[in-house]
C-alpha cells in the first residue's frame, strides 16, 4: 500500500470521529452506546492509519535483519 491510503485511512478515522462528536452534541437523537462506538472506532481507524504509515515510512524499528556475509 502507498503513502495516500494510508492518509486516506486517517482520514476516514477524522470523519467518523467527528461524526461522533456531532451526534454527541444532538441531544438525544442518539444512543449513547452509538456515539461511544463511533468515536472509539473513528480514534481507533486513526491510529491503525498512523501505525500504517509509520511502518510504510520506516520510521519504526526494522523488521527484517541484514544477514551478513563473511565470504
Amino acid at each position: 500500500m502507498n503513502k495516500l491510503y494510508w492518509i486516506g485511512i486517517i482520514v476516514w478515522g477524522l470523519f467518523v470521529t467527528g461524526c461522533g462528536l456531532t451526534s454527541a452534541g444532538a441531544g438525544e437523537a442518539q444512543q449513547p452506546q452509538d456515539v461511544m462506538f463511533l468515536l472509539a472506532g473513528g480514534l481507533l481507524t486513526c491510529l491503525i492509519g498512523l501505525v500504517g504509515l509509520c511502518g510504510f515510512m520506516g520510521w519504526m524499528g526494522k523488521s527484517q535483519t541484514e544477514q551478513k556475509s563473511y565470504l
